[in-house]
């Protein structure tokens, strides 16, 4: 099968063994597959990963149990041990044995196939495309955050960040009640949220402007300044979730989280059960966030073109194996 690997020194499209599943696995036939800002940081050293890269698809079960073949499904990412105390009380998400879907000790879906936990799969609800499936990981880490906060309605939310996570948490917390601007680089990625009704700022604007002025900041820029932005937004015993991973580690400073009482949190995967009803529902439009599509034999353009300034979503066919000089679809 063909495969986007990335070796540590370079992204190749190369022939791979056609993954072979064990009890408890399925087998999925990748159909369509997204680029993360993730898998550019892994690119540039994050978490030492090698093997093929992705973590966003939608596919069909193509091997493993009979009540799953030929199912249209996504997949949670996080595959745990299952015998120690976090993956018997909780979710698994942070067993400290997991690995992660073209992430960490395994590979990903950027390939014609893909191998995952049976316990991880989802079914896609016929009435939601591949290209909005697509999304639902990156959907789901949005809806995290309403996990871990009790958000009430009308709560001044702001959201650093007009890419495609950014962009997908202003619309989750939106959607929510909360009453959310959203800052950015990028005037045409904002405007999608404006079409929506949703508060949009360019950061140059905003940018001294609006400082405490926000309870809940959410840090989703992408960006090594992010994280100070974000404390400069928060407002004094507000709360400041971040969302974005680097390969470079940013120098911060820690004194004005004390000094002003704030609460930082992690946020990182999510449920997909409320991702996939919100796109069922379509209350979460992702259509106009989609750049560009390429067939897998170009997946290593597909991470080049995604990496471009204000890119938005980035998809790769996975069922299109023609040749490299094959035509793109943006």
């Amino acid at each position: 099968m063909r495969a986007l690997v990335w070796t540590g020194d370079e992204l190749i499209v190369e022939q791979r063994p056609r993954p072979r599943i064990r009890p408890q696995e399925a087998l999925v036939e990748v159909e369509l597959a997204g680029v993360c800002s993730t898998d550019l940081e892994i690119a540039r050293g994050y978490m030492g990963f090698t093997g093929t890269l992705g973590h966003e698809f939608v596919g069909r079960v193509a091997e493993g149990p009979s009540d799953w073949l030929g199912r249209r499904i996504v997949s949670e990412i996080n595959f745990g041990c299952g015998r120690c105390i976090e993956c018997q009380t909780r979710s698994g998400r942070h067993c400290e044995k997991r690995r992660v879907l073209g992430i960490l000790g395994a590979d990903g879906a950027f390939a014609e196939f893909v191998r995952v936990p049976v316990a991880n799969l989802h079914a896609v609800p016929d009435r939601v495309a591949n290209e909005a499936a697509v999304f639902c990981e990156p959907v789901a880490a949005a809806f995290e955050i309403l996990e871990q906060l009790s958000l009430r309605q009308g709560q001044r939310t702001t959201v650093l960040g007009d890419g495609k996570l950014g962009l997908l948490v202003a619309q989750v917390l939106s959607d929510a009640g909360a009453r959310v601007l959203c800052v950015g680089r990028h005037s045409e990625n904002l405007e999608i949220l404006s079409s929506l009704g949703i508060e949009t700022q360019l950061l140059d604007t905003w940018r001294g402007n609006h400082r405490h002025s926000a309870e809940i900041v959410i840090e989703a820029t992408g960006h090594p300044e992010g994280f100070s932005l974000a404390l400069d937004a928060v407002q004094p015993r507000g709360t400041l979730v971040l969302k974005t991973t680097l390969a470079t580690s940013p120098e911060i400073d820690l004194a004005p989280i004390v000094i002003d009482e704030i609460q930082v949190l992690g946020s990182r995967c999510g449920p997909f059960a409320p991702a996939l009803a919100s796109l069922a529902e379509e209350r979460i439009h992702v259509a106009s966030l989609i750049a560009a599509r390429l067939p897998l034999a170009r997946a290593d353009e597909a991470l080049t073109r995604a990496g471009e300034p204000g890119m938005r979503k980035v998809l790769i066919d996975c069922t299109d194996t023609a040749a490299v000089n094959g035509r793109s679809q943006d």
